[in-house]
């Protein structure tokens, strides 16, 4: 049975948009982010659940160096990381679960910039199916940006984080005014994202170059996503995603006062479903041999990254001795084990290792959006976590 514990009286109380993402509101709000902001519910397919049996395993001889030297046990880790739920597969069994906070199997948690691999995902489906090229500029479905500092980036680009653009101070606090996330100052007046995409009046830079990081990118690809589909993006999700995956529970998606939806963070769904996730990329993009994601596209994420980019790019000091690229959402790391995850701010984590057929979903409520100290053990627990499971 997973682990659980109950979540401290204070943090279910006062959470509001101004503070939703600070301890210990945070802890609460991770969890009920539709009581917050609106939301878009994500079908699942009533009868048709993706088994995953248990087959619990032990770490009890678990130990983890943590960035002030002292060494943690498996709880400690959970604990300094600020784990909320912990779901791991191996061959396809669910080893461990545990959760805190008062999360439960049942409970849904945001999984901020963790949501880019899954608009990624659709992306590759949407692809395949000859809906979207992604070698199209995103002004020829997005007309209405023709004018902006986004001319000439392409969808490939925008999904590889390869375009040009940088928001300043300005542009910054009005897409963060827009995205509907954040209270509004006095002196703001309500916007939605269309019309900041609309109105974006940064400087324009070449697109192509170096990896650049900017989670405006996928919201727009969202809204370029809905425009060539002709279907919202919770619809795709559940008809294309959701449902063939045999998730467990609804997920969610949050969505602007124009009801444009967050592709670039506002994806909520349950550990367990995030788990299933992964081991439908640790099989090829297939759920039980039925393909779900194109097997060629999964293909592509492992092989046709653009490394020199990485390495060029703005985030390689984060990885200094990994061997790295960013394709369709998704981090790859080449050095051995091979693997490949997904991550979100206040340490949201999926991690997909085939070599040792390995799967970890990790929701969390870091008290900052990135805590490198928590980043760094929690990359350093990988192989212990393979140590422990005869990896």
């Amino acid at each position: 049975m997973p682990a659980e514990t109950s979540l401290p009286p204070d943090a279910a109380s006062g959470a509001t948009l101004a503070n939703w993402r600070v301890p210990p509101f945070s802890r609460w709000a991770f969890q009920h982010v539709d009581e917050l902001i609106a939301t878009a519910r994500i079908a699942k397919a009533p009868d048709d659940v993706w088994r995953l049996p248990d087959a619990p395993r032990s770490f009890d001889d678990f130990s983890v160096r943590a960035q002030g030297g002292e060494t943690l046990d498996f709880a400690g880790f959970l604990d300094a990381t600020a784990t909320d739920a912990l779901v791991i597969i191996q061959d396809g069994a669910i080893v461990c679960e545990t959760y805190a906070n008062g999360m439960t199997a049942q409970t849904p948690h945001i999984i901020m910039s963790a949501s880019k691999s899954i608009t990624g995902l659709i992306a590759g489906i949407l692809a395949d199916r000859s809906t979207l090229d992604l070698e199209a500029e995103v002004t020829t479905v997005l007309p209405e940006i023709a004018g902006t500092a986004y001319a000439g980036a392409t969808l490939r680009q925008m999904l590889d984080m390869r375009t040009g653009i940088v928001l300043d101070i300005e542009a910054t606090r009005d897409y963060a005014a827009a995205a509907g996330w954040d209270a509004l100052a006095p002196d703001q007046p309500a916007s939605d994202l269309k019309s900041f995409y609309q109105n974006l009046a940064i400087k324009p830079q070449p697109h192509g170059g170096s990896f650049r990081y900017a989670s405006a990118n996928t919201d727009l690809l969202g809204w370029a996503i809905e425009r060539a589909s002709g279907h919202r993006f919770a619809e795709l999700v559940s008809e294309l995603l959701w449902r063939p995956l045999g998730a467990e529970q609804p997920a969610s998606i949050t969505l602007d006062r124009g009801g444009l939806a967050r592709t670039t963070g506002g994806f909520s769904m349950t550990a367990r479903d995030f788990a299933r996730l992964g081991q439908l990329l640790q099989g090829g993009g297939a759920r039980d041999g039925r393909p779900v994601v194109p097997p060629a596209w999964v293909d592509d994420l492992w092989r046709n990254g653009d490394r020199a980019a990485w390495k060029t790019g703005e985030w390689q000091k984060l990885f200094p001795y990994r061997r790295m690229s960013y394709r369709g959402g998704w981090y790859v790391v080449d050095d051995e084990p091979a693997m490949m995850f997904a991550m979100g701010i206040h340490g949201q984590n999926l991690f997909v290792d085939p070599t040792h057929r390995l799967v970890i979903a990790k929701l969390s409520s870091q008290g900052t959006p990135v805590d490198t100290a928590a980043w760094a053990v929690t990359h350093r627990a990988l192989p212990e976590i393979r140590r422990c499971l005869g990896g």
